[in-house]
């Protein structure tokens, strides 16, 4: 079976759709983001789309595309839809790795009565947690992974974004009982190039082996 992750963050904003990005490049992957909040601006799939070069028919389309830039849960309602996460299936890439983003955090809500780690537990896949370093993030991350052990999800390991921060990352890596996949930095200016470039130089293909 080809190789299949989840990507899930501490919170909204930590930087995992460019850490998708690099990563589907790596494994040379298929990307799915099966909910979309908000569609004004640069859709998710679009941003890795642009930053992995990726043709048009690597990118599974969205299950759920909401308007709003919202909870998904919040965004749905207000475009008069229900989210089923029964719906919410894994599609089938034959031998390709699959690289899954969710939105927001881990407990985000999906409809009124059910979260996104709800599906992450039905789903049974390996989850790379990702987190800022900036002040703060110890608490986000500890208590991130201490609700994916609880449901028995495998954690595959830590990535960091933003600034180097030794400290901060080892104790989370040690309190959480959690391996440290690598760190990506802030690239300004984020092209598909720069994104390469650092990715080989800060990640190792071998530790996305099954």
């Amino acid at each position: 079976m080809a190789r299949r992750f989840v990507i899930t963050g501490t919170d909204t904003g930590v930087g995992k759709t460019i850490f998708c990005a690099g990563i589907v490049g790596c494994l040379d992957a298929y990307y799915w983001k099966p909910i979309q909040a908000g569609l004004r601006a640069e859709t998710d799939s679009e941003v890795v789309k642009r930053l992995a070069e990726l043709p048009d028919d690597r990118i599974v389309p969205e299950r759920y595309r909401l308007e709003t830039p919202a909870s998904p849960h919040f965004a749905a309602e207000l475009d008069r839809l229900h989210i089923d996460v029964t719906s919410l299936n894994v599609p089938d890439t034959g031998d390709r790795p699959l690289v899954i983003e969710g939105a927001g955090g881990l407990m985000v809500p999906l409809n009124r009565n059910e979260l996104y780690m709800d599906v992450f537990a039905r789903w049974r896949l390996p989850v790379i947690l990702c987190a800022r370093t900036a002040l703060g993030t110890i608490n986000h991350s500890l208590l991130s992974l201490e609700a994916l052990h609880n449901r028995n999800i495998e954690v595959r390991g830590m990535v960091f974004i933003g600034e180097e921060n030794v400290h901060t990352e080892s104790t989370i890596c040690r309190v959480g009982k959690v391996r440290k996949l690598g760190r990506l930095p802030c690239l300004v200016p984020l092209t598909p190039n720069a994104l390469r470039a650092v990715f080989k130089d800060s990640f190792h293909a071998g530790d996305f082996d099954l």
